[in-house]
């Protein structure tokens, strides 16, 4: 059984909250799960300790039985200190659109004319 540890949402409408979960990978995002983990309130401010709580040792258990966490969880572990952080690669999101690059390529060719003249 592939186990992940995710966020399953609660909450209304536009007042999300999450449940951390140890769930079956195959299960919905807010279907079944086996052992809450903690809980995560992304309208608390940033700083706020009470954003993120974890269980740390259900956590690490979980960990240590191979369940794989998702992104935004492994972010959050990361911060916890519970894991090290992992490099990231999307090399096509800091690159500059089109437009960007065609602004920069004629700045760079006005900069290139006023210091010849």
């Amino acid at each position: 059984m592939a186990m992940k540890i995710r966020l399953a949402r609660g909450g209304s409408k536009k007042r999300p909250s999450y449940r951390i979960v140890a769930a079956d990978s195959r299960m919905p995002r807010d279907g079944r799960f086996i052992e809450k983990l903690g809980t995560y309130d992304p309208m608390l401010p940033k700083d706020d300790e009470n954003r993120v709580k974890m269980n740390v040792e259900r956590v690490q258990h979980w960990l240590n039985l191979g369940a794989q966490p998702t992104d935004r969880v492994a972010r959050m572990l990361e911060a916890a200190g519970l894991r090290g952080k992992t490099e990231r690669s999307n090399p096509k999101k800091g690159e500059p659109g089109k437009k960007a690059k065609a602004r920069a390529e004629e700045k760079a060719a006005k900069a290139a004319a006023t210091a010849e003249e």
